[in-house]
């Protein structure tokens, strides 16, 4: 089993292993106050399944993420579709594709905006995904947030998760949740664990490459 450490009275903590983020949620058994909130790999950070074999990895990696969590906890999912022989890549598809195999139901589907609106994109759309899913939690009609956000904020590095978007699922947890840890299993160089800081909540990110997880360590958010 995976070491996932308890939350801290006192200051939030951030621990952050190097490894594959599937293997390590097949290891982990997360307890009921810890939420994912990640960002999925795209197609072209792993080449060499091919297109098809990177369909069948995101559905099955998505629902792990989807099982990893307990029943009423949320696993929140950032992505941005891409064009591939001039077809759309709909990723928010694929996530409710596994949260559906998983037994989860999409509680949230939130717009980010990546340009301004009415802007011409090519390649990657103008807007991501930001999607929650649970097994068990239901949200009243009172509790609604914005659908769209309209300012994605800044960007660690080009695959980061917008710190906007990071602050909106933090935001969420705190007031509709009782998770208070964040898992990140894709954490790149740790956009959403530093942010998941700020809010005083404990964060624990797995990154493939060792260097990235050493800077996701440390990163400090930029001044406000």
């Amino acid at each position: 089993m995976a070491d996932v450490p308890t939350r801290s009275p006192l200051a939030p903590r951030r621990t952050v292993h190097a490894g594959d983020g599937v293997a390590w949620l097949e290891s982990a058994s997360l307890p009921a106050d810890h939420a994912i909130v990640t960002s999925l790999p795209d197609a072209s950070e792993l080449p060499a399944l091919g297109p098809e074999g990177w369909r069948s990895w995101f559905v099955e990696a998505a629902e792990r993420a989807c099982r990893a969590v307990a029943d009423e906890a949320v696993a929140i999912f950032y992505q941005t579709d891409v064009k591939r022989d001039g077809r759309w890549v709909d990723k928010a598809f694929l996530v409710q594709l596994a949260a559906e195999r998983a037994g989860s139901g999409l509680l949230w589907h939130k717009i980010v905006c990546r340009v301004a609106p009415g802007t011409t994109t090519f390649g990657r759309p103008a807007y991501a995904h930001l999607l929650c899913v649970s097994r068990g939690l239901r949200l009243l009609p009172g509790q609604s947030s914005p659908d769209v956000l309209p300012v994605p904020g800044a960007m660690t590095w080009p695959r980061a998760m917008p710190l906007e978007a990071c602050a909106a699922a933090a935001r969420f947890l705190l007031a509709h949740t009782r998770c208070r840890a964040v898992v990140d299993p894709f954490c790149g160089l740790g956009s959403m664990l530093a942010v998941a800081n700020a809010h005083g909540l404990d964060a624990i990110g797995v990154e493939l490459s060792r260097q990235r997880a050493e800077r996701a360590r440390a990163l400090a958010l930029p001044a406000a």
